[in-house]
């Protein structure tokens, strides 16, 4: 008995010390860390919203008298250089719209409100340099486009291009003039549902009944639709644009 008695004291001390030493001590759950905080300098530099950019104004046309002012003498407005490729260089000096020789083509075209029938446009044009056209004015009849031309084909042929498909150097508006370089000339240009006029310093210049004709314009001048102004291989430059709305008067 004594035997057996020692004999268990000594297998319940080995058991209680190995199930001791095998035992993970109890350790102290880990302390959540705080969440990390932006330093204060960081929270400025988030990203600033950029306000709009004011959207540039469009020049107001002036009305006065029944005309409305296509250019106010000292800025583009709602004309725009027309990309002809090649083309020289277009700016506003005293009170002009300066078109420069470019290699064939220079213009402007008009981006703003247009009228398409029923109307006058009168402005004031001049040649510059060169010995070509100094005013290609392109105009809408209606949904087509036509194209008055002053001192083309060697600098003095003038009329409308095209009606048929027949030129200015060739249809019945064909006409020669001579012009000065530096000599302002007063171009008033009609619009009717029959008709085509126009007058240089008040002398008629083209008179023609446009009923049953088809009118095109050249290949060249496409960019100046559905308005605008052109020279070619010339320097020119054009003031005093002007638009009457014939509906507005009595015709």
């Amino acid at each position: 008995m004594r035997v057996t008695g020692l004999v268990v004291m000594v297998v319940a001390g080995l058991w209680f010390g190995g199930c001791r030493s095998a035992t993970t001590p109890a350790q102290s759950p880990p302390q959540s860390q705080p969440a990390a905080q932006p330093e204060p300098g960081l929270l400025q530099l988030a990203p600033a919203v950029t306000p709009a950019r004011p959207e540039t104004p469009m020049v107001t046309v002036q009305e006065g008298d029944g005309e409305i002012s296509l250019f106010d003498g000292q800025t583009l407005g709602q004309w725009k250089a027309t990309d002809f490729g090649g083309q020289g260089d277009v700016a506003v000096k005293d009170g002009a719209i300066h078109m420069a020789m470019g290699s064939y083509m220079t213009g402007i075209t008009w981006t703003g409100p247009v009228v398409r029938m029923d109307y006058e446009i009168t402005l004031e044009a001049m040649r510059v340099e060169g010995h070509d056209f100094f005013c290609g004015l392109t105009f809408p009849v209606g949904e087509k486009p036509c194209t008055l031309v002053l001192g083309g084909w060697g600098g003095s042929l003038c009329g409308l291009s095209s009606i048929d498909s027949f030129d200015a150097s060739e249809n019945e508006t064909t006409k020669m003039m001579s012009f000065e370089n530096g000599k302002w000339y007063r171009v008033r240009l009609r619009v009717v549902p029959d008709r085509i006029q126009a007058w240089l310093d008040d002398e008629d210049l083209v008179d023609v009944d446009i009923t049953g004709k088809t009118l095109s314009i050249r290949l060249e001048v496409e960019e100046s639709q559905p308005l605008g102004i052109a020279t070619w291989n010339t320097a020119g430059a054009v003031r005093n644009i002007k638009l009457k709305k014939l509906a507005d008067e009595a015709q």
